[in-house]
């Protein structure tokens, strides 16, 4: 069996490192290839791919293996042109794409999708969506103090004292706890909200203030996403965030809904209430924005706050980005593979929640 690596079309990250490379051939009894220059923009030379035992070849090459593993799904008509007897494996977001089920389905693939293994503790190493979240948390935090016009920490000085800065962190799961400890190492102060009861602990864990709002509905069984809330709490979640963010001089937004667009959380008034240099990074602007202004992928300024929106903030830190996704990968690979071929128990609930094909086209795979 054959493993390859596609380079990434528009993200830095390699989907396999050198030492995750090396305990696949020797565990998993599996050969990679992976392209040219694959890993260049996150420092992972080829001459380090090839000391790991994977072959450094060609795109057209690579894509003739039998399992494909990418950070981004591969393009349409690259897809298109895949041996029906590919597998592949990436971040397809299933909930999000309504689209690409079928479309794997009609050309004959079949498809793991990382984002879709469940948020559990046995599954806590082949967790995707928390290793990106953490790295986002914190570069978020250190955007948001790159763009203040002024300090995070308290500083006295003989030309007098400055006042720490102020930080609402809003949601409270792997990013947003990520967001707080890295603001609080900067020396801001720190509230942070969450409808999720259970987050209360670890916020105040890391030295900040809990912002309570009674009524939030709770969904054990939402994977670690917050879930739908009604009108009446969303119009009093509102009238919170808009009164704390007026006193605010950062706000970092993090919440979003699985399979539904972010929930509005800062709309367009409370932004203008906002203090002239203030900052809001949202993290949740793939999927419409926890800020009404937010635009994904650009840094806006309104009414003197800047806006920066951006869901893919883990790829800045590419080198341990790939690693850490690297290792997600190296350890869900460990359930599919057995003496060097793809063997499937449907019955792992890891391994059924990420095949998100028809079970009986997997097994005929």
């Amino acid at each position: 069996m054959k493993i390859g690596i596609p380079k990434e079309q528009d993200d830095p990250r390699i989907a396999l490192v050198p030492s995750v490379i090396e305990k696949i051939r020797k565990q998993l009894g599996v050969e990679v290839r992976v392209e040219r220059d694959a890993g260049r923009k996150a420092y992972v030379t080829n001459e380090a791919l090839e000391a790991a035992g994977a072959k450094v070849t060609t795109r057209d090459e690579v894509l003739q293996c039998d399992l494909i593993i990418s950070y981004h799904p591969l393009p349409d008509e690259e897809m298109e042109r895949l041996p029906k007897s590919t597998w592949l494996i990436s971040m397809f977001k299933p909930y999000f794409d309504k689209t690409i089920t079928e479309k794997l389905r009609k050309l004959g693939l079949k498809a793991f999708s990382m984002d879709m293994i469940p948020r559990t503790t046995r599954a806590q190493s082949m967790d995707v969506l928390s290793s990106m979240a953490s790295l986002a948390g914190y570069q978020a935090t250190l955007l948001a103090a790159t763009h203040l016009p002024r300090y995070f920490p308290m500083m006295i000085t003989a030309a007098g004292s400055i006042k720490p800065a102020t930080v609402v962190v809003l949601g409270a799961g792997v990013a947003g706890l990520q967001a707080i400890a890295t603001a609080r190492r900067l020396g801001a102060v720190v509230e942070a909200f969450d409808t999720r009861s259970a987050a209360k602990e670890e916020v105040l864990s890391l030295g900040a203030k809990f912002i309570e709002i009674e009524g939030a509905k709770e969904d054990t069984s939402a994977g670690g996403y917050a879930v739908e809330q009604d009108e009446d709490f969303l119009r009093r979640q509102r009238e919170e965030v808009q009164r704390r963010a007026a006193k605010a001089d950062v706000l970092i937004t993090t919440a979003q809904v699985r399979g539904r667009k972010a929930p509005l959380l800062v709309p367009k008034e409370t932004v203008e209430k906002m203090r002239p240099g203030s900052v809001i990074v949202d993290l949740a602007a793939s999927t419409g924005g926890n800020c009404e202004l937010t635009q994904d992928k650009k840094t806006i300024v309104h009414n003197g706050v800047t806006i920066i929106g951006d869901s893919e903030l883990a790829a800045q830190k590419p080198m341990d980005a790939s690693i850490l996704f690297a290792n997600n990968v190296f350890n869900f690979l460990k359930l599919i593979i057995k003496d060097g071929q793809l063997h499937l128990d449907l019955e792992d609930d890891i391994v059924a929640s990420a095949l998100f094909v028809k079970e009986e086209e997997a097994a005929q795979g």
